[in-house]
């Protein structure tokens, strides 16, 4: 079967494997435009473009897929399939009409829910305690087409949002090949989407990770392991950017506001909740390298009292009484 391949993040790259190492032929790799990344700025190119200069594959890089330039360029191809994986752009029904069968997508969630720029990290955040992989037929709607195919995977507790995704990767591959290996047997039946249990995953902003200590600590912790590493948990310390990089649940022995700091241990800092309290074992500061709570603890003194998500990092004590007045003679 003659495939164009969509796609573009770290999700998509092990699907491309798959596919262009099938009896199928991967015609063309089409991925969005390298852009400029980092505080260098330095032009960057995306995972698939990288693995698919790797095998040696055709590959497009479109500003506007709604350009007229963008349609010719893909109808030459004449595909029997359109396969996409975390492209990035939603598709127009003129191109989803180009392929002599049709379209399909793999996406990282139970499908209608969590449809979306970022379903593995909403479904972290979120506390699911599964996801999944839906393979769907595409139409012009955002991850609405109907089902192919599904598979549920377990969300364990030690799972982080970049590990989760590397993990739901090489399941949706093996799952992309069945969805291929059906159409051609023409075994493929279709569901449709219960428009009742749609919910959404939108695209990552920094401001989605802030910390708001006022929640309890299993939703402090799913914002940890679900916002790594970008944009990553942070609050404030002394003015400065903290990201909180690891952490774990602890009981609220000990009743303090929220964002103050229970304790500093060898093993982490503790930091009251709204409710229970988490122990950071791994952050950054702004500016520096990522470190441990014990190496990061010998060159930032931190006490009990202290407090994380303001300006300053600890409490300043209450301002001395005024003088009495001098009595007069």
């Amino acid at each position: 079967m003659k495939i164009v391949f969509f796609g573009s993040s770290k999700f998509a790259v092990h699907p491309l494997d798959t596919l262009a190492n099938s009896q199928h032929e991967v015609a063309c790799v089409v991925t969005q435009p390298d852009r400029k990344k980092g505080r260098r700025l330095l032009l960057s190119r995306t995972p698939v473009k990288s693995r698919a200069l790797e095998l040696g594959l055709e590959i497009y890089q479109p500003e506007d897929l709604r350009e007229k330039d963008a349609v010719k360029y893909i109808r030459r191809f004449k595909a029997d399939l359109f396969v996409v994986a975390a492209y990035g752009e939603i598709l127009t029904k003129e191109i989803l009409d180009l392929p002599k069968l049709y379209a399909i997508n793999v996406h990282p969630s139970l499908l209608p829910k969590y449809r979306g720029a970022a379903p593995v990290q909403w479904a972290m955040i979120k506390g699911e305690k599964k996801t999944g992989l839906t393979v769907i037929r595409m139409n012009e709607k955002m991850d609405a087409g109907d089902i192919m195919l599904e598979r549920s995977v377990k969300i364990e507790r030690e799972d982080t949002a970049s590990g989760l995704e590397e993990k739901l990767s090489y399941l949706g591959a093996i799952l992309l090949l069945d969805a291929v290996r059906f159409i051609e047997m023409e075994k493929i039946q279709f569901k449709r989407q219960n428009p009742k249990s749609v919910s959404y995953a939108p695209k990552l902003k920094k401001e989605d990770g802030l910390i708001d200590w006022g929640m309890d600590a299993a939703k402090v912790y799913n914002r940890v392991r679900g916002l790594a590493p970008w944009p990553g948990a942070h609050t404030l310390l002394s003015g400065k950017g903290l990201k909180i990089l690891q952490a774990e649940i602890l009981p609220a022995y000990k009743k303090l506001a929220p964002g103050t700091i229970i304790e500093t241990r060898s093993d982490g800092i503790v930091v009251a909740c709204g409710k229970n309290s988490i122990v950071i074992k791994e952050l950054q500061l702004e500016g520096g390298k990522s470190m441990d709570a014990a190496n990061f603890l010998r060159g930032h003194k931190l006490e009990r009292g202290n407090t994380l998500g303001t300006e300053n990092a600890v409490v300043p004590p209450p301002p001395p009484p005024p003088p009495e007045p001098e009595p007069k003679s």
